[in-house]
């Protein structure tokens, strides 16, 4: 018996891709988690490029990709520049990522199942 297929969300993916190949970078990603890390405060663009040790023309560069994306606002606050991750951003990407987990697979991954070692019963 064949099996019917169901039609896969309406997303937009090539979005999601722009958005998975910026943050496949090593420098951006570390950015990226410094920012997640310093939650919706968000953290000065001074204590990213320190933490980083980059120069601020490559940070700048980097921050301008995440942006581009919508994984990163930035905001002046008087001389200080603040970055943030754009959580709502983050949480879409992810929760996509996740919710496609085993969509196709008969025995479908459970989020509460026990993880049972090799040898357990």
């Amino acid at each position: 018996m064949m099996q019917m297929k169901m039609p896969l969300p309406d997303i937009d993916l090539a979005t999601m891709a722009a958005q998975l190949e910026a943050l496949g970078h090593p420098t951006r990603l570390a950015l990226y988690r410094l920012m997640v890390r310093a939650g919706p405060e968000g953290i000065p663009v001074g204590r990213l490029q320190e933490a980083l040790g980059i120069p601020a023309s490559t940070l700048s560069h980097h921050l301008a990709k995440l942006t581009a994306q919508g994984l990163v606002s930035r905001e002046r606050q008087a001389t200080t520049l603040i970055c943030r991750a754009d959580f709502e951003t983050m949480h879409g990407l992810v929760g996509f990522l996740n919710d496609e987990c085993c969509a196709d697979s008969c025995t479908r991954a459970l989020p509460d199942a026990p993880v049972v070692a090799d040898g357990d019963t």
